[in-house]
């Protein structure tokens, strides 16, 4: 016997949402910190050297051709997350949480392609909004990654 395939509502989505953006957070810290490590290890080997700067903080958010580099870095951390855990699970761990999975229609994972189109096409969360007026139930970075969001059943 088959079952028939649920898909999340807005409140949930919006759930997994917040859990998400929390791990994100923990993320671009681990990340931060790391970014700073290697400009500490840099300046203890006389590698770098701060100039005019403060801090290292302010050496890698105001520099010209650091603060760049810094940002995409960051970008880049973001992305890795996302695309890792969409690509290998299906889940990240607010998904997992709210029993929520990204999948093809056929329940096979999602392509790295596809996940950074639902990325780039996700406004931070606010295609989510099309989900109450869609008749499939899927959000826009759904539908424009051509992949589908469902709910998983619950355990017995």
């Amino acid at each position: 016997m088959t079952q028939t395939k649920q898909y999340p509502g807005l409140f949930r989505r919006i759930g997994a949402w917040i859990y998400d953006a929390l791990v994100v957070a923990a993320v671009l810290m681990l990340a931060g910190g790391l970014a700073m490590a290697v400009i500490a290890l840099l300046l203890s080997t006389g590698l770098l050297n701060l100039g005019n700067y403060a801090d290292a903080s302010e050496y890698l958010t105001r520099h010209p051709i650091a603060a760049p580099l810094y940002s995409v870095y960051l970008g880049g951390s973001i992305v890795a997350f996302f695309g890792y855990f969409w690509c290998k699970a299906g889940q990240t761990l607010g998904m997992r949480a709210w029993k929520l999975r990204i999948q093809n229609a056929d329940g096979s994972n999602i392509r790295f392609t596809q996940a950074l189109i639902r990325m780039a096409t996700s406004a931070f969360g606010l295609g989510n909004l099309l989900v109450p007026f869609s008749h499939t139930k899927q959000s826009l970075q759904d539908l424009m990654a051509e992949c589908e969001m469902v709910l998983l059943p619950k355990p017995n």
